[in-house]
């Protein structure tokens, strides 16, 4: 599994990865992000790494009481196959 980075300057998580950086955007509002879009490289696809993306991702935002909105058809998915993420989604 790639090494995921929080980087809140680029409002994004990231690796890097085979073929460049695997990222995550968001957006931030008050305690939501709002997952907007995933990359992987195409040297790094089949691999798992956009699944580690969002977990960690999740992972932060559990940890700091936030919420998200799961806007990135990725994100999304992911958020529809592991219903113990539900509880993070904002209402």
């Amino acid at each position: 599994m790639p090494d995921v980075r929080h980087e809140p300057r680029q409002n994004r998580f990231a690796a890097s990865v085979d073929g460049g950086t695997a990222e995550l955007e968001y957006q931030r509002a008050e305690d939501v992000l709002i997952f907007v879009h995933t990359f992987v490289p195409e040297a790094s696809r089949g691999q798992n790494v956009g699944e580690a993306l969002v977990e960690a991702a999740l992972d932060h935002v559990r940890e700091n009481d936030l919420r998200m909105v799961p806007q990135c058809p990725f994100v999304k998915h992911y958020v529809e196959e592991h219903p113990d993420t539900r509880d993070l989604v904002a209402r």
